[in-house]
């Protein structure tokens, strides 16, 4: 069969780009959408792909079933997880929405999200979880290594430089992406007043994060760095780039105990309960970040609010083993490698939990606490080929040997 090629474009037939013959000339599916296009304007090209739009609305997961993958891998936090996922749901939905030329002009609004909890509580883990079961790129930053620009540190267009890197270049698919920035608290102002002198690592970049999270065209520096006079600038629009700011916002408690009326330096205070601690921040409202630091212009840009609680030893026993990436499955994994079964008792696995709650760095703790009692043993690992090693709460606690037990040679 003679392979035919097309006669503009010199494409090669195949089953997505099938080609049209007729009087010994040759036009692939592309060149004829192209000319379509051209022919008949880009308003009737939108009508062709609106189609294709419905159905990427109908393939989008619901907030049902994005919660469910977000629980096999954030353990607790149940009403930030449905939060986040409705938040999510609609982000996308209504990028779809607004790309399918219709005849209504209602335009759906965008919805970013600020989570707050403390450190080590799931923030991170869950905009990564999301991004990944979304197949969209997402970029991680670090507010306090911020400035304005001009002045020492990373401007805040160098977000964008790390969305466009992880979308491997492609500007289209970061248009769509999600933007993490973490530990957006310690930006917050010097003080509620405005600030005589410069507060370029605070109010200074609330102020220049502004545009970019309310949506427009921003021109960036393709590998990131300074801007300076005749560069090469790549240009992101921020309209459909959904952005989630995470921060511990430590003190703010004490601040809604104020404003309930209760006496914050603790005399007279009845003793409150562990839940009702965890509720306290369900509670916070615009005009409590306001009173924190956080410019009202930022706070309006930030309609979604989902609080973290702190993670109890229950959980944290569950964060070790139930998730489908659980650090207790991926040292199984190690171990398996090498022939060797491991196991935790249940008391060991508490007593993880325990050490990590004391030194309060949160789920992120566990592994350094699995890296200091697990080193030794790995360290003579191979030599306990076909052995089960057994760590009791002994080994973490108190640094003793786990049990090895020689496994039985089955017939």
């Amino acid at each position: 069969m003679i392979e035919r090629k097309c006669s503009f474009c010199g494409a090669s037939e195949n089953e997505q780009n099938p080609i049209i013959s007729g009087n010994g000339v040759y036009i692939c599916k592309n060149c004829v959408i192209s000319a379509y296009k051209v022919m008949f304007g880009d308003e009737q090209g939108s009508a062709v792909e609106s189609s294709e739009l419905i159905d990427a609305v109908d393939k989008l997961m619901t907030p049902k079933e994005l919660d469910n993958f977000l629980g096999d891998y954030v353990i607790g936090q149940e009403r930030a997880r449905k939060l986040i996922s409705v938040a999510v749901y609609n982000h996308y939905k209504r990028i779809f929405k607004n790309d399918v030329k219709d005849d209504d002009d209602t335009e759906i609004a965008k919805s970013n999200v600020l989570l707050i909890g403390p450190t080590g509580s799931g923030k991170t883990l869950m905009a990564q979880t999301i991004a990944r079961v979304l197949n969209v790129p997402i970029a991680i930053a670090d507010a306090t290594s911020l400035t304005e620009a001009g002045y020492v540190g990373e401007d805040v267009e160098n977000i964008l430089t790390k969305l466009i890197q992880a979308a491997e270049g492609d500007v289209e698919k970061a248009q769509k992406g999600i933007v993490f920035i973490d530990e957006v608290d310690k930006i917050s102002r010097m003080s509620e007043n405005r600030s005589i002198t410069r507060d370029v690592s605070g109010e200074g970049v609330q102020q220049a994060l502004l545009k970019i999270i309310e949506g427009a065209d921003v021109n960036i520096p393709p590998k990131g760095g300074r801007k300076h006079p005749n560069q090469e600038f790549t240009t992101i629009n921020t309209t459909n780039i959904l952005f989630i700011c995470g921060g511990a916002f430590d003190g703010l408690d004490e601040i809604l105990k104020k404003k309930q009326g209760k006496n914050v330096l603790g005399f007279g205070q009845e003793k409150k309960s562990k839940d009702e601690q965890q509720t306290t921040y369900a509670m916070v409202e615009p005009d409590d970040l306001v009173s924190y630091g956080v410019i009202p212009e930022l706070v309006g840009r930030l309609p979604i609010i989902a609080s973290l609680n702190e993670i109890s030893e229950d959980d944290m026993v569950r964060i070790l083993t139930e998730p489908k990436n659980s650090l207790v499955k991926q040292y199984k994994k190690l171990f398996s490698i090498d022939n060797v079964e491991l196991n935790f008792e249940e008391d060991a696995l508490r007593a993880i939990a325990a050490k990590s709650i004391k030194r309060k760095t949160g789920a992120r703790g566990l592994r350094a606490i699995l890296e200091e009692n697990m080193i030794d043993i790995m360290y003579e690992l191979p030599e306990y080929s076909g052995y089960e090693v057994l760590i009791t709460k002994d080994v973490i606690e108190n640094e003793a040997e786990p049990v090895y037990i020689k496994k039985q040679k089955t017939a």
